[in-house]
């Protein structure tokens, strides 16, 4: 099983940016992604990276403000986040996992690693 550490979360007025860090204990999966889950909302897929071809995806919600992209010799994923609003804030998530292109591309993480999170607030 993987081990995900993340990190970077923090206060951050609107209009800011924050950058997360996922460190992976093992840089094996080939499907990184981050998730967030705001009190009493459902988890959210917010951006996922395929790492053999670099392709990545995003929710409607944060394309143009957040990238996600890997460092292979740290076996670390961000997540920058520009741009942050209000409707941002939650407990943000990095997911690994073995996963097909397509399953990849939909978040769908059925036996994925998950780390412990770090909490996003952002005030206007």
């Amino acid at each position: 099983q993987v081990q995900l550490v993340e990190s970077g979360g923090g206060s951050v007025q609107a209009g800011g940016s924050l950058r997360l860090s996922c460190a992976a204990s093992v840089y094996s999966s080939n499907c990184l992604g981050w998730f967030r889950q705001a009190p009493g909302k459902e988890r959210e897929g917010v951006a996922r990276i395929y790492r053999t071809t670099g392709s990545t995806v995003y929710a409607d919600s944060v394309k143009g403000r957040f990238t996600i992209y890997q460092d292979n010799a740290k076996n670390t994923v961000y997540l920058q986040m520009n741009s942050l609003k209000p409707d941002d804030p939650a407990m943000y998530y990095c997911a690994a996992g073995a996963l097909s292109p397509s399953d990849c591309s939909d978040g769908y993480f059925p036996n994925g690693s998950w780390g412990q999170g770090t909490q996003v607030t952002v005030s206007s």
